[in-house]
């Protein structure tokens, strides 16, 4: 299918995707071969600005120096034992993501799904030993608008029609409560066979929406009144992209169970890890949970890198301040289309009000168009997540391009 004003070089590859590879996504028509900090060159030599950073697996910016010297540096030594055997690199890792997040233990795995997968998996495991949930009886409750994934798991605790239809049927000893209502939350706890709450400080695939403050303390005092596990899934919210480390540390929250993913190695390969103290962590025993690649020695060195990178360029920090630049910029354009404009940090969404429905995948391929990418969610709310590196000078480009895209609605 001939994609309009795209080159024979760009075609060829598009056509290649459609005709060998399964059709489970609707991607930009836009075709990658480079990225360097926060820029994206196609195969046309074209250059874009990233406002999407992988969804904040890119939070260091494209092939970060470091980052990518770990990853060559180690995949000339030793990339994977498999957990039969002990590596030299595993045990360094635990100590560093441990001693940098102030947790007894970490149990690594590869992707933020896996993540989630794990935590639940944990979460049960604690409830039958230690809380004296009846077996097979412990329910998880999840937050309305969640979205951490697609394995079957994840779409059981779904709201989504387009993520669960057709695909049951379901995990049980799942419950949705609204998100952001603590009320409703702690009604749900009067069932002592609760066993944990898993919820996004901010929901980011909902559109970054962001509770009202005081949200995530209520839900630490809740869950440890109740005695039911606080799983934080801060698999995009993490790693410095809110102006904080941890999007729940702008309320200095500690959950119970910490999920980190996507920018746990910079955008280079699938890393993700739950870290948890000793009374959570230490109920799974050996055999009863692992990974082929978890904890993998490459794995293991380009995380140490990645989150070392976060602090030695202070990214929390300049998340914080250029957030607040972006956000101040988009007001001033006072575009007509653009009805809500809300984030946290480099966590960024525009809600789009116009009468044609495509309006806001029209409006990314402008931006395309322009040099910026950029990909709707839910319909008619765009992301704005740059990576962290980025400078104002830097963003107020962005912004011209989005207002010339906006003008072209």
């Amino acid at each position: 299918m001939r994609t309009e004003n795209l080159s024979d070089r760009s075609q060829y590859f598009l056509d290649l995707e459609e005709k060998f590879g399964a059709h489970n996504y609707h991607p930009l028509p836009v075709v990658l071969k480079e990225g360097k900090g926060v820029y994206l060159t196609d195969v046309d030599g074209k250059r874009y600005f990233d406002f999407l950073s992988g969804y904040s697996a890119v939070n260091q910016g494209h092939c970060h120096p470091a980052i990518i010297s770990a990853l060559t540096k180690q995949a000339k030594k030793l990339t994977l034992t498999s957990r039969a055997f002990h590596n030299n690199m595993l045990g360094e890792y635990e100590e560093y993501i441990t001693q940098y997040f102030g947790y007894d233990k970490v149990l690594p795995m590869n992707t933020g799904v896996e993540g989630g997968e794990t935590a639940i998996k944990l979460a049960r495991r604690w409830a039958y030993t230690k809380k004296g949930v009846p077996e097979n009886q412990a329910k998880v409750i999840f937050a309305e608008g969640n979205f951490w994934g697609r394995t079957l798991a994840a779409i059981s605790a779904s709201t989504d029609p387009s993520s669960y239809k057709g695909f049951g049927p379901f995990m049980p000893g799942f419950e949705i409560v609204p998100y952001n209502d603590v009320v409703a939350l702690e009604k749900a706890f009067q069932d002592s066979n609760v066993a944990a709450f898993m919820v996004e400080p901010i929901q980011g695939e909902a559109g970054v929406v962001i509770p009202d403050k005081g949200y995530l303390k209520k839900v630490r005092t809740l869950c440890s009144k109740y005695k039911v596990l606080f799983i934080a899934d801060e698999v995009q919210t993490g790693l410095c992209r809110t102006g904080k480390m941890l999007a729940c540390d702008h309320e200095n929250v500690r959950p119970d169970i910490l999920i980190l993913g996507k920018a746990l190695s910079g955008g280079t390969m699938p890393v993700a890890a739950i870290l948890a103290d000793d009374k959570i962590m230490l109920t799974i025993k050996p055999g009863e949970h692992g990974s082929t690649y978890g904890g993998n020695p490459l794995a293991c060195a380009v995380a140490i890198s990645a989150l070392q990178a976060l602090k030695d360029e202070n990214m929390a920090e300049n998340a914080e301040a250029m957030g607040i630049v972006l956000r101040e910029e988009l007001a001033k354009l006072r575009s007509p289309f653009v009805k809500t404009i809300r984030g946290k940090g480099l966590l960024n969404a525009i809600v789009i009000e116009h009468k044609n429905p495509d309006a806001s995948w029209d409006l990314c391929l402008a931006l395309k168009d322009n040099g910026l990418l950029a990909k709707p969610t839910h319909g008619d709310k765009i992301r704005f997540a740059p990576p962290l590196i980025i400078n104002k000078e830097q963003i107020l480009e962005s912004v011209e391009i989005i207002g010339k895209a906006l003008s072209q609605l």
